[in-house]
């Protein structure tokens, strides 16, 4: 029997172990438009009964010993490893994603479950001093139920990204993959946490529409929310986590920048910005809108641009051979080119790209853009680069720090000491030096500033932050005499 064996989870929801589900949704092939499976969706009162099913196993969940639930995310890492070839096949086929995106994703979700497994055994606060109390000391505890809210984008990654760390540290997990992507990001999960040994109840995964998100969010049991997804979205549950004073760690959109000055090689610093700006189809909330060039060499950078983006290979991502697979529907299709047609109606020039057939859209490269460009000013989630010149480093930096975002950075020049300082003036959650806008390691804090997120950060000792209330603790002989003022 394979991992992910259809006659286990078709039309049913992993709630109380696998059960039935009341109605389901076809999972959809965008690259071919073929039936792949049918997946559950659960009632609105599955989902609540999930919701409060999770507070009362992670009671116990949080009392097993670290070494328990160490070994448990160790297990899942072997078993995300073991069934790779199984689980990359369902990436490329549901998600759209090449076979170097669906690797790369697999890899980052195994890091991500060994990372917390060592997570799990983290000192977990410190002692203070004290002229009053004969011991002061802080403790981490786990916060209780995390609703995770996952996209479409790298569905695996992005969930096991907060699911992982979660369940490390002694919380309970109700998981809502994005509805396109429910077997690569919700079911595989599900399965292979099933065969790791997690206790029933302690993880829940429910498929569906927003009306899902919104039942676990609101419901009284859920003290966190971790959501992955669009600025308009997470605004709108920011503001519902703050009426019910939860926890909500938002994880938002970006239109960030590289900047490219005089002093690279064109040849290498054209390869790096096309990487930013077609990785996955352009779908990725780090991926380079705004490619800022100094003008003394934007006329070579942009023709290598071209070059790139005329080579790169469009088509089903089942072929190894293929760069570059679908857009993820139609919907985000259309938005893609209305955002193209109406910046070259804006005064922009179309220099590759531009169409598209079917779900497939070429790589696009646009040039004379300007602030109101809307491919420039707006995040396009989609394989498109609009370029704009400088001729100063201080317009440049200006340039860059100019947008409601600030999720990621790329600064790319023959002097690094010095792309570290002009990084410094630019506000933005993460930055590289000499590398594209897209990294992620299961160790970094990943997050942005302004409307690319708030909450805390994702990673490493980040997670302590976003996945433990902090208390204070104090201790005292049964004799001390109480003061009284």
């Amino acid at each position: 029997m394979t991992l992910l064996d259809s006659k286990i989870w078709t039309d049913r929801v992993f709630i109380d172990g696998w059960e039935s589900a009341e109605s389901s949704r076809p999972s959809v092939e965008p690259a071919t438009g073929e039936h792949l499976a049918s997946v559950g969706v659960p009632s609105p009162q599955a989902a609540a009964r999930a919701c409060a099913l999770a507070a009362r196993a992670q009671r116990q969940w949080a009392a097993a010993s670290y070494q328990e639930r160490a070994a448990v995310l160790r297990r899942a890492g072997e078993l995300f490893d073991r069934h790779r070839d199984e689980i990359q096949t369902w990436l490329i086929r549901e998600s759209g994603s090449a076979h170097a995106k669906a690797s790369f994703e697999i890899d980052l979700v195994i890091q991500e479950c060994f990372a917390a497994a060592d997570l799990a055994g983290r000192a977990l606060g410190e002692v203070l001093p004290s002229a009053e109390f004969p011991l002061n000391l802080t403790m981490r505890v786990p916060c209780g139920v995390v609703a995770v809210i996952a996209p479409f984008n790298a569905p695996l990654e992005l969930a096991m990204r907060s699911v992982a760390p979660a369940l490390a540290l002694g919380n309970a997990v109700v998981l809502k993959p994005d509805r396109r992507t429910a077997i690569c990001g919700g079911v595989s999960i599900a399965r292979v946490f099933e065969k790791a040994g997690v206790p029933t109840g302690v993880l829940s995964v429910l498929t569906g529409d927003s009306s899902i998100g919104t039942i676990m969010r609101e419901h009284p049991a859920v003290d966190v929310v971790s959501f992955t997804g669009s600025t308009a979205v997470g605004q709108h549950i920011g503001v519902r986590a703050a009426h019910t004073f939860k926890r909500a760690h938002l994880e938002l959109g970006g239109n960030s920048a590289v900047l490219v000055l005089p002093d690279v090689d064109v040849e290498w610093a054209a390869r790096t910005g096309a990487a930013g700006s077609f990785f996955h189809q352009g779908q990725i909330c780090m991926a380079t809108g705004r490619h800022l060039v100094h003008a003394d060499i934007a006329a070579d950078y942009i023709e290598q641009l071209v070059q790139i983006a005329d080579s790169l290979r469009v088509g089903d991502p089942r072929d190894p051979a293929v760069d570059l697979g679908p857009i993820i529907d139609e919907t985000q299709r259309d938005r893609i080119h209305a955002v193209v047609t109406d910046s070259v109606a804006a005064g922009a020039q179309l220099a590759a790209g531009g169409c598209y057939d079917g779900l497939f859209y070429r790589p696009t490269v646009l040039t004379g853009v300007s602030d109101s460009t809307p491919a420039y000013a707006q995040e396009i989630f989609g394989p498109v680069a609009p370029v704009r010149t400088f001729t100063d480093i201080e317009l440049g930096l200006a340039m860059a720090a100019d947008s409601q975002y600030g999720l990621s950075l790329g600064i790319l020049t023959a002097d690094p000491v010095a792309g570290l300082d002009l990084a410094a003036r630019i506000p933005t959650g993460i930055v590289h030096i000499n590398g594209q806008t897209i990294a992620d390691d299961a160790i970094a804090p990943m997050g942005g500033m302004r409307q690319s997120g708030s909450g805390s950060r994702f990673g490493g000792t980040a997670n302590l932050e976003a996945f433990t209330e902090l208390r204070w603790i104090t201790l005292a002989s049964a004799t001390t005499s109480a003061k009284v003022s």
